[in-house]
């Protein structure tokens, strides 16, 4: 299905609402039924049909046909945040005594579900290096029943061979869920590799305003109906209408968006790659990352995250380059038409930092929309006040 056609058109029957051109917002809680048997049949499949928007509304409908699409998926369903999607997804295909093996360092709610809520049922994980196919084959317990994939992750880009990863677990009878966020359906495509479940967050490259929350999971139409009938309707955690509108507001402009960023981002990755203060940098799609061959043969493009050690002997030094940028902000997240540097050591103590260890010197930097010349202009003036000289 051509991109153009999903992004401008599909599910858009603008013959029913005045042949707008933008989808209205239906922004209603209850859906009226003409007939006792109508009542009754969404009362048995809710699935079926408009009953109350805390399970199916018509502006979410689009998106929903436009996400799936995207994904080359039978269906998808729409959340009020990544975290949700994550929560309903894992919850769906686990139960009391089973076991999970996720890659090790996930998003951080991920992580949450799996170390505080989950073990409260008996559900464990192991956690591993998911770069290794043969680290996957010797976690699987005869318990296991979901494999959790985060590739790449936000912060170093560790990949997992996806199609062997999605072989590998249905041969045992494993369901695979995947964090796409990094790549977007554009970028990667999970589902096409055999992953069963695609999970992003939309707020980030979808929403690409930085002006809405949302979370996305993709997969085959019984797999979205198990999700929902149970986890989805039960949390009640589904997108509201106008959210939804926002995010295909975002759809319209995300080829073009990530084409800009992406093109933004080699200019600031070989800026960054010559700066003496750099130590070493990790971007996918570059030749020095470890996996770039794996990079190059599952991603169609890397987008905008960008993480990069810097030389510094003090937290005070990191802290003073990244409080002397002027337009990049400091702030979690990314997608958005903004740029954004977070560094790792936000979450230490001054005394706790420790030069030898490369993770305190570490700063994820997210390009946006902005020139990349007016980018490479602050981060250098920020290095200027920050170490005065060159090492």
């Amino acid at each position: 299905m051509d991109i153009s056609y999903i992004i401008n058109e599909l599910g858009e029957e603008r013959e029913n609402y005045f042949n707008a051109v933008a989808p209205p917002i239906i922004q209603t809680s209850n859906f009226k039924v003409d007939t006792v048997d109508e009542l009754r049949a969404l009362f048995e499949d809710e699935y079926s049909g408009y009953l109350y928007s805390r399970g199916l509304n018509p502006t979410v409908e689009i998106l929903r046909k436009k996400l799936a699409a995207l994904d080359g998926a039978e269906d998808a369903l729409v959340f009020n945040s990544g975290a949700a999607a994550i929560f309903a997804g894992v919850l769906a295909n686990v139960k009391a005594g089973d076991h999970i093996v996720s890659v090790d360092k996930p998003y951080t709610w991920a992580q949450r579900m799996f170390d505080v809520i989950l073990p409260r049922f008996g559900v464990t994980t192991s956690y591993i290096d998911g770069t290794k196919i043969e680290n996957f084959e010797r976690a699987i317990l005869p318990n296991t029943t979901l494999i959790y994939l985060e590739s790449p992750n936000s912060w170093d880009f560790k990949l997992q061979d996806l199609k062997a990863v999605a072989e590998l677990a249905r041969s045992e009878n494993i369901t695979t869920m995947i964090d796409n966020s990094y790549c977007t359906p554009l970028y990667q495509r999970p589902i096409a590799l055999g992953i069963d479940i695609a999970m992003q967050t939309a707020t980030k490259y979808i929403g690409g305003h930085s002006d809405t929350v949302g979370g996305v999971l993709c997969g085959s139409r019984a797999m979205m109906k198990k999700i929902f009938d149970s986890e989805f309707l039960n949390i009640g955690s589904g997108i509201q209408p106008f959210n939804a509108w926002l995010l295909i507001r975002g759809l319209r402009t995300l080829p073009a968006r990530l084409e800009r960023i992406s093109a933004t981002t080699r200019k600031v990755v070989d800026f960054l790659k010559r700066h003496p203060r750099v130590e070493s940098l990790l971007f996918p799609l570059d030749e020095t990352f470890p996996q770039y061959s794996l990079a190059t043969e599952q991603m169609q493009g890397a987008c905008g995250l960008v993480s990069f050690y810097v030389h510094a002997q003090t937290r005070a030094e990191v802290v003073r380059f990244c409080e002397s940028l002027k337009h990049i902000m400091m702030a979690v997240s990314w997608g958005g038409h903004e740029s954004l540097i977070l560094p790792k050591c936000a979450s230490l103590a001054p005394e706790q930092f420790d030069p030898a260890i490369r993770e305190h010197r570490m700063l994820r930097l997210y390009t946006g929309l902005e020139d990349a010349d007016y980018l490479i202009r602050d981060l250098e003036q920020a290095m200027l006040l920050a170490w005065g000289k060159l090492p």
